[in-house]
C-alpha cells in the first residue's frame, strides 16, 4: 500500500537521486559543522571584577547576582546602546569556527539584547557576527548566549572586540564570557581547491 502510494509522487529513479542529494548534503553540512570535541578555549573573561573591561556609563560590579557565584557585569540603559566590553588583540588562530559566548540574565529588558563580535583584519578592515537568532528580552534567569565566526586559511584577526547590544531599555547581566575556537572539519576524500 505504502510503496503504491509513493511511486504515485515519485519514481525509483528519483527516489534515489532524493536519497542521494539528502546524503550529501548531511556530508556536507557534517565538514562544515563544528565538532564539540575539538573546541579549544582561546580566551576567558570571568568577570570576578573589572579588571579588562572597556567601562562605560551603566556598567558596575554586581558580587551578589552571578552565574558562578563570583559577580557579574550589571548593565542598566534607558535607552539603545552598544556595550564594548573587552578587546582580545592578535589571536592565532585561523581556518576555524570562533564563538563568543557568555552567560546573560535580564530584568525587565523593553526590546532586546544580543552578542556581538568584530574581528579586525590587517589590511582588510573589521567583519562582524551578531547573534541575531536569539535575541533575548523580558526578564530571564542565567542563560547561555553565543555567536559564531568563520575564519579560513590564513585570516588571522588582528583583534577581535567583543560587545553586548541592548536595543531597547532595562537591566542586563553578563558572566563568563569566553572565545573558542573549532576547527574546521575536512570531508574525508574531499580535494583542495
Amino acid at each position: 500500500m505504502i510503496k503504491n502510494s509513493l511511486s504515485r509522487f515519485m519514481s525509483p529513479k528519483h527516489l534515489m537521486s532524493a536519497l542521494f542529494i539528502s546524503a550529501l548534503a548531511v556530508l556536507i553540512n557534517q565538514g562544515c559543522t563544528p565538532k564539540s570535541d575539538d573546541t579549544r578555549e582561546l580566551i576567558r573573561f570571568p568577570i570576578d571584577n573589572m579588571d579588562n573591561l572597556i567601562f562605560q556609563p551603566g556598567m558596575s560590579f554586581d558580587q551578589t547576582i552571578s552565574s558562578d557565584g563570583k559577580g557579574s557585569l550589571r548593565i542598566f540603559t534607558v535607552d539603545s546602546t552598544t556595550f564594548r566590553l573587552y578587546e582580545t588583540g592578535k589571536m592565532d588562530v585561523e581556518n576555524a569556527h570562533l564563538t563568543y559566548q557568555s552567560k546573560i540574565k535580564t530584568q525587565d529588558l523593553q526590546g532586546r539584547i544580543y552578542l556581538e563580535m568584530w574581528c579586525s583584519f590587517p589590511g582588510r578592515g573589521e567583519f562582524f557576527s551578531r547573534d541575531l537568532q536569539s535575541p533575548v528580552s523580558g526578564t530571564t534567569d542565567w542563560i547561555t548566549e553565543a555567536t559564531y565566526f568563520y575564519l579560513r586559511k590564513d585570516e588571522k584577526p588582528d583583534n577581535i572586540k567583543l560587545n553586548l547590544v541592548v536595543a531597547g531599555r532595562g537591566t542586563v547581566w553578563i558572566d563568563d564570557i569566553r572565545v573558542l575556537r573549532t576547527p574546521v572539519r575536512k570531508i574525508e576524500g574531499a580535494k583542495p581547491k
